[in-house]
């Protein structure tokens, strides 16, 4: 028994035993709805169904969808109006019934674990961003909110994202150096003056970074203007190689109220 525990196949074999007996005690169930499914940390058919993820074609900036397609290059009239400070926008799914009760327990319900799911779609919504190997920087909170949800959802979705692509994690690259207002129920330029100033950029920002590009990571895009924020503070610091990824992202005429 010893030499098993002390092999790397027979760890895995008692993780997978071990697994196995929770489930029999604890069975796994729908993030969403509570039905039974096969596996921890997934939705059953029915809510996964109910997700619509964001695939082409989209705005190359803003990944926002588009009906039908523009031709290569075409941008949203979003992005020709009011350009981002970030070259690159991508999200996993567009901010529905099913993705706002993701968010909302990943966010507010203290479930950090619901990370691992929004994460392993994020992937692949941001592939085309993982080729010169970025370094992950997730949009932080202010200490006080850290304090009261525990953790940074954000983080917990860089931390995932960089586990299984590889990619470097800078959790303390940027910080927020004030306390800002909750952003659900402003208007969009509400939104704006509510961050604005509110990050600052490591000191060391330059020699940590060795050039790579960033790219920074969020639970939802609803305005952009908290990621708009921290590209600019960025931008201001000498760093414009940055792109955006997120899970959902807010789309007009189709989401859930936020």
């Amino acid at each position: 028994m010893d030499a098993l525990v002390k092999s790397r196949a027979g760890r895995g074999l008692l993780s997978r035993l071990g697994g196995g007996l929770l489930d029999l005690v604890y069975p796994p169930t729908c993030l969403d709805c509570g039905a039974p499914v096969a596996s921890a940390d997934a939705l059953c058919p029915d809510c996964f169904r109910r997700l619509r993820p964001i695939s082409a074609p989209f705005c190359p900036r803003l990944g926002i969808p588009f009906a039908v397609s523009l031709g290569e290059g075409g941008l949203s009239a979003e992005a020709i109006a009011d350009p981002p400070p970030y070259d690159r926008a991508r999200s996993a799914v567009v901010y529905n019934e099913v993705a706002r009760a993701l968010v909302g327990r990943l966010k507010y319900g203290d479930r950090p674990e619901l990370a691992g799911f929004c994460a392993r779609l994020m992937v692949a919504a941001g592939a085309e961003l993982w080729g010169d190997r970025p370094v992950l920087v997730p949009v932080p909170l202010a200490p006080r909110r850290r304090l009261e949800r525990r953790y940074n959802q954000s983080a917990e979705l860089a931390r995932v994202l960089g586990r299984l692509t590889g990619l470097a994690v800078d959790p303390a690259l940027v910080r927020r150096t004030r306390h800002t207002r909750q952003q659900v129920g402003l208007s969009g330029e509400a939104r704006r003056r509510n961050v604005a100033g509110a990050f600052s950029v490591h000191p060391e920002a330059s020699r940590r970074l060795a050039g790579r590009r960033i790219v920074l990571v969020d639970d939802v895009i609803t305005t952009g203007s908290t990621v708009a924020a921290v590209a600019r503070t960025l931008n201001r610091a000498g760093i414009d190689r940055v792109d955006v990824v997120s899970f959902a992202r807010v789309v007009v005429g189709e989401q859930s109220p936020i």
